[in-house]
């Protein structure tokens, strides 16, 4: 490592491309919440506009905590191609410790696709195969940030419980990914219980705590969430805003109402804007605003990184909020 950090962000990193196509099929429901964008089987899609970018959870998180003046380091396992070569550049830029990121030959690095249209977006990922690569000396660090990883996260993740276990005075993030969450309470409670501050939305909220629908229910589901382990639950809600319970405090955070262009990564800027609110000791209130407006402004363009805000930009951005009515609350 090479220099002290804060936080050690621990998962993925891929290159996305953004393609906005010109000619669209849309089908929607009467009341327009479920739609599906339809293109004609064989045939070839004018696209009007085109982006590339790096994405990926581990590397959303160390940029946007980076940004806003945390000492940031990333341990993630990108395969020895091209496209891994270009996400360590891009993450040079950004002055971030990657000491810890390796690149393994024979493998290549994670891809995604998204067709974005209407501020919303379909995404393909590809996930390559490989094992997940644990420090043999990995030192004490203050905070770690733990997100979506592949298949093979296990053995990894049994890596981690053990440096937890010699580590208590470290504070476990987590945000876990799809395949951790289809894995249940089998394959990640020994995590959730180490865990001290947990990212999720309402449907993997319902999902670890084997609730039905919650709306309504918001203090039962975040209450539920805890006793599974997390001593600090976030529960963000899209348009509904985001819940904290702190083991005493049920606070809700409404959303800054904002032209969403493209959504990709605002739930990883949600993250990394509380997060590093809480890294900097600014209060549970502070973190859900932070948090708001550093998603407010990812949205506004595309791509998961371009909007992240830096720390000089970070006081103006809740001003504005707080004069448009963003507030913390009890519920």
């Amino acid at each position: 490592m090479e220099n002290k950090i804060d936080l050690l962000s621990i998962g993925d990193a891929s290159m996305d491309v953004f393609l906005a196509p010109s000619e669209v099929e849309t089908f929607c429901s009467i009341n327009k919440k479920d739609c599906v964008v339809s293109f004609a089987y064989g045939d070839k899609i004018p696209v009007k506009h085109m982006q590339w970018s790096v994405g990926g959870n581990a590397a959303n998180n160390a940029v946007g905590s980076r940004r806003l003046g945390v000492n940031v380091g990333l341990l993630l396992t990108l395969g020895d191609d091209i496209v891994g070569n270009e996400i360590i550049q891009s993450l040079k830029v950004e002055n971030i410790d990657l000491s810890m990121v390796i690149q393994q030959p024979s493998t290549t690095s994670n891809f995604s696709t998204a067709i974005t249209y209407g501020g919303e977006r379909t995404i393909f990922t590809y996930h390559a195969p490989r094992s997940y690569e644990f420090p043999v000396q990995l030192p004490s660090v203050p905070w770690i940030y733990l997100t979506s990883m592949g298949e093979s996260f296990r053995p990894f993740y049994n890596h981690l419980a053990d440096y937890m276990a010699k580590h208590p005075e470290v504070k476990l993030a987590y945000n876990p990914g799809s395949r951790q969450l289809r894995a249940g309470m089998e394959g990640i409670g020994d995590i959730l219980k180490l865990t001290y501050l947990i990212f999720v939305n309402r449907e993997e909220a319902e999902k670890l705590t084997s609730m039905g629908d919650s709306h309504g229910k918001e203090r039962d589901l975040i209450t539920n969430l805890s006793k599974i382990g997390p001593k600090v639950c976030v529960i963000t809600d899209g348009q509904n805003g985001a819940y904290v319970y702190d083991g005493t405090n049920y606070l809700h955070c409404n959303v800054f109402p904002m032209d969403a262009y493209e959504r990709t990564g605002a739930g990883d800027a949600f993250g990394s804007g509380f997060l590093s609110a809480v890294i900097e000791g600014k209060t549970i209130n502070d973190a859900l605003i932070w948090g708001t407006v550093n998603s407010a402004s990812v949205i506004a363009y595309v791509g998961a990184q371009k909007g992240l805000l830096h720390s000089n930009e970070m006081q103006e951005w809740v001003d504005r909020a707080k004069s448009s009515g963003v507030v913390v609350t009890t519920f």
